[in-house]
């Protein structure tokens, strides 16, 4: 399955590497922009710290990085440190298969169409 929407509102976003275009190996060895296949547009990948939205009565989760490809050019606002939200989030999986035909190795990668700068307050921040 590919481009599953989800829904990211439960997680503040922040910016832990700013985002770079891109890119991948040539046939040469040089690295090149990553073009697209569908749009020819050329995306972005951009680090982020994702930690769920602490809910009355639970315990808070720590939260991790995850890495997202983003297809729109984030804007100069988009900087190390600043708080985000996804726009149209979706998840894709990936598998490799051994020689043998067994699932070797599986997990999952995200990507959106934009970045936005979030509306948090002080106290959504602190927390």
């Amino acid at each position: 399955m590919q481009d599953i929407p989800f829904i990211s509102s439960g997680y503040k976003f922040m910016v832990t590497e700013a985002p770079t275009m891109k890119m991948r190996e040539s046939d040469n060895g040089e690295l090149v922009p990553a073009e697209d296949r569908r749009t020819g547009d050329i995306p972005f990948v951009v680090m982020l710290f994702a930690k769920p939205r602490p809910v009355e009565g639970q315990r808070s989760s720590k939260g991790e990085e995850i890495k997202v490809t983003v297809t729109a050019e984030p804007g100069d606002e988009i900087t190390e440190g600043s708080y985000v939200e996804l726009v149209n989030p979706v998840l894709n999986t990936w598998q490799t298969v051994g020689k043998d035909g067994r699932i070797s190795g599986s997990g999952l990668w995200f990507k959106a169409h934009a970045l936005k700068p979030a509306g948090l307050g002080a106290a959504q921040v602190a927390a």
